[in-house]
């Protein structure tokens, strides 16, 4: 495709939340040591898809989780609290999605599910 042409509307579309990144690759976009993604995988921070074959494949959403972990470590945060800290996250924008959801039906609005 040239710098000038449109994108192909028939070529098939990466979702976000797709793995396509390995994990050297997702640890050199977050400068992050390959060893600590695993140990965040571990704990539970994040879950990579992974091939038939096991290997771990991180997405653009898995990218922003470990941006926000290297925010929080530099916040003086500990893995615990860096867990709490993505979860409460995660309700809150569990609860925003919810309350639109409400004000749209109140309102006669309807929009697709994000």
């Amino acid at each position: 495709m040239s710098p000038t042409s449109s994108p192909d509307p028939h070529a098939p579309r990466v979702r976000r939340t797709h793995g396509v990144f390995a994990i050297s690759v997702a640890a050199d976009m977050v400068r992050m040591e390959v060893q600590n993604l695993r140990v965040y995988e571990r704990r539970g921070l994040l879950t990579p898809d992974r091939t038939s074959g096991g290997t771990r494949l991180y997405s653009q959403a898995d990218i922003e989780v470990l941006h926000r972990i290297r925010e929080l470590l530099a916040e003086g945060l500990n893995i615990a609290g860096i867990a709490r800290v993505l979860e409460l996250e995660a309700e809150v924008e569990r609860l925003r999605g919810e309350l639109a959801r409400s004000d749209d039906a109140r309102t006669g609005n309807a929009r697709p599910d994000r």
